[in-house]
């Protein structure tokens, strides 16, 4: 898995494969249970072993952007400083979402291949949806 999107964006397409976003915090207490009881699935970890990249978001990431990376968001008028806040930005830019976890199927021009998710602690509902955005973007 991936913690920078550029560089899960440059393996995706490397590999040929749809990339799932994942929306995530450290401090995100049902992104933890999505990991631990969905993820944790063999239906569902086979999955995102062979046949997604699956890149991690972290909103909460509190490490400092490069001074020159460094930027006011455009969609809240708040300062962008550190890789978190980043993130953050991409999330309500792009998706109108600010609530984690929030699970993005896309295909490798980065358009979604279905709606995004967020908690779906059924497990045969999230696997349909990620089979669902997988066949789209074998179409």
């Amino acid at each position: 898995a991936f913690e920078d999107y550029d560089k899960g964006l440059a393996y995706a397409k490397e590999v040929g494969k749809p990339i799932l976003l994942d929306f995530t915090g450290y401090a995100c207490v049902n992104c933890r249970k999505m990991e631990d009881f969905v993820w944790s699935d063999e239906r569902i970890l086979s999955i995102l072993n062979k046949e997604v990249v699956l890149i991690s978001l972290y909103v909460d990431y509190k490490k400092e952007l490069p001074a020159n990376e460094q930027y006011v968001s455009e969609t809240t008028g708040k300062k962008i400083k550190t890789i978190g806040n980043k993130w953050s930005d991409l999330q309500i830019k792009r998706y109108k979402a600010n609530a984690q976890p929030y699970y993005v199927l896309m295909n490798l021009e980065e358009e979604n291949l279905n709606d995004p998710v967020g908690y779906t602690p059924d497990i045969e509902e999230y696997q349909q949806w990620l089979k669902e955005g997988i066949a789209n973007f074998k179409k």
